[in-house]
């Protein structure tokens, strides 16, 4: 066999691992696999496919998922530990299902759908320095953030990792960001969070439309000072999910929350548009909006 078989190349490499693994499997095996099973299902693997991402491989209780993009893996990284933490807000701490997240950025060697090489090594070694609830990425996943998103890493200095030659920069995001699992308090301003736009025609093509016009919704509301907006990493975890709002609000902290969705019928497209009170559920206003394909932007 000879190595120019195999190819190479750059990549996002994230590392799971469910903290306290072994003590949920001793205490009650079989409810341990179920709600791991649910969780990965329901959180985990959607979210995955919302950022682009590509699980390479289940490895008992974690997992090696392969992007493309640092941005994507890191953001996808924050919305599962925020998404985990507050779906299970009502459950007794010692019985969270918590997580730690490794993230490098790194060449990889490609064999059919694995990968292996220091890739994926260090991305398994910075994932057993993060906190429980925590992420860590290595100096070049933090260079490719700058001015992408508002997460926020603390340099954690150098560290010599396990069958790594050379020491590497370490950047933790910790479970304190999530203000000790408690929802985050209403602003005093007005306070809302757009939910990616539904698309309800059978052209999967249209996912782009309708992401591009709840980015547009966010952007312009953003524009007004008056406004607190969540921002769209955050409201973008719940893409492709059946959502209870009132739960929305609380993971947010926003009092609103507008929802959509986008149909097409041959050459034409249809807006629909609802504000939602996240307190209560209720409906405060909806409409919707026509328009020829041929004039999105007008639309």
């Amino acid at each position: 066999m000879t190595a120019d078989r195999f190819e190479r190349r750059l990549s996002a490499i994230m590392a799971t691992d469910i903290v306290g693994y072994s003590r949920f499997m001793e205490s009650n095996e079989a409810l341990t696999l179920q709600t791991l099973r649910l969780l990965r299902a329901e959180v985990v693997d959607q979210l995955v496919t919302a950022y682009n991402g590509r699980t390479v491989k289940l490895i008992g209780d974690g997992s090696i998922v392969e992007f493309f993009s640092a941005v994507d893996a890191v953001s996808c990284a924050v919305a599962i530990q925020r998404t985990l933490s507050a779906r299970q807000q009502a459950v007794p701490e010692n019985q969270r299902i918590v997580y730690r997240i490794g993230i490098n950025l790194g060449d990889v060697v490609v064999d059919g759908d694995d990968i292996y090489g220091d890739g994926v090594n260090i991305a398994a070694r910075l994932e057993t320095l993060a906190e429980p609830g925590g992420i860590c990425i290595n100096d070049t996943v933090q260079r490719q953030l700058a001015g992408k998103t508002d997460f926020h890493f603390k340099d954690a200095g150098e560290h010599n990792l396990k069958n790594i030659e050379r020491p590497v920069r370490v950047w933790r995001w910790e479970p304190a960001v999530l203000a000790a699992l408690s929802p985050p308090a209403l602003p005093n301003k007005p306070s809302i969070a757009v939910l990616p736009f539904t698309n309800m025609s059978a052209d999967p093509d249209q996912e782009f439309f309708s992401d591009g016009i709840t980015e547009d919704i966010i952007t312009e509301l953003s524009r007004h000072k008056s406004l607190f907006v969540v921002a769209r990493n955050s409201s973008f975890v719940y893409r492709g999910r059946a959502v209870d709002i009132r739960e929305v609000g609380k993971a947010l902290g926003v009092k609103i929350v507008l929802e959509g969705s986008v149909r097409k019928a041959g050459n034409r497209i249809r807006v629909t548009a609802q504000l939602v009170e996240a307190a209560t559920g209720e409906h405060l206003w909806a409409d919707r909006y026509d328009g020829e394909l041929v004039d999105i932007f007008s639309l």
